[in-house]
């Protein structure tokens, strides 16, 4: 018993079977592709979230330090602002005495 195919017919069923093996290869390969983008994209989304949360906090901190000088008073300021009273209420407690020394002579 022989079996007999023609040429054109065998060549037709190769190619048909290697369009269809390649068809299944891309298939399978775009479903692998989509899944793996699929867990990156979950995966890095944590990340950007930090980031956000990261640029939030840049944000909140710059605005803290242009709060400082208006909220912070130096050490050294502090003291000859002091100082600066002080002597303006000891000349003011000398033009009192002075004022009573004159009206009890």
């Amino acid at each position: 018993m022989t079996i007999q195919i023609d040429f054109w017919a065998l060549l037709c069923g190769v190619a048909a079977t290697a369009a269809a093996f390649l068809a299944f290869v891309f298939a399978a390969g775009r479903t692998l592709l989509s899944q793996i983008d699929s867990r990156l994209e979950a995966r890095f989304l944590p990340l950007d979230n930090a980031a956000a949360d990261l640029s939030r906090l840049e944000k909140d901190f710059l605005l803290w330090k242009a709060d400082i000088p208006i909220q912070y008073v130096r050490r050294e300021d502090y003291v000859r602002n002091q100082t600066v009273i002080e002597a303006k209420l000891d000349a003011l407690a000398v033009r009192i005495d002075t004022m009573t020394l004159r009206e009890v002579k």
